[in-house]
């Protein structure tokens, strides 16, 4: 009975971090969502089924609870992606090409993951992936706020 319990409430909160911290693809709702609810966006530019270090970097940062957490207090997630294999929505690659453009992104350099304010200025980025786990990326998007 206890053990069911624990399985159920496991199962709860997973559930809330979830749907609390998803990333979208739909830049310009993020931006507008952001605004109204006073939060910042994080954009990560990446090759979601092809860059290794995309792909570490989402296992070992971006979808562990502590991460989370933060995000659906903090964050607006938005995730650029330009996969191989996976087919993207024609509207969805339009937009991930101009965002490549208007935020400087070369294709050698993702992941890059880039802190917008609630405005849609940009605080910070973090170029490439080097073993950062989840307090890192909060540590980083707490100093880049407080530059601001």
């Amino acid at each position: 009975m206890l053990k069911n319990i624990i399985l159920a409430l496991v199962f709860a909160l997973s559930a809330t971090f979830a749907s609390a911290a998803e990333w979208r693809s739909d830049y310009d709702k993020a931006l507008a969502d952001a605004k109204a609810s006073n939060k910042y966006v994080l954009l990560d530019f990446n090759g979601s089924d092809w860059c290794p270090p995309c792909i570490e970097m989402k296992k070992v940062a971006f979808s562990k609870p502590a991460f989370l957490t933060y995000a659906s207090k903090n964050l607006i997630l938005v995730d650029v992606d330009y996969p191989q294999r996976k087919k993207l929505p024609a509207a969805v690659i339009k937009q991930n090409d101009r965002l490549a453009k208007q935020y400087d992104i070369e294709r050698s350099g993702y992941p890059t993951v880039v802190l917008l304010d609630p405005n849609g200025k940009v605080l910070d980025r973090l170029e490439g992936y080097n073993g950062e786990t989840s307090a890192d990326m909060i540590a980083w998007m707490e100093k880049a706020k407080k530059k601001k």
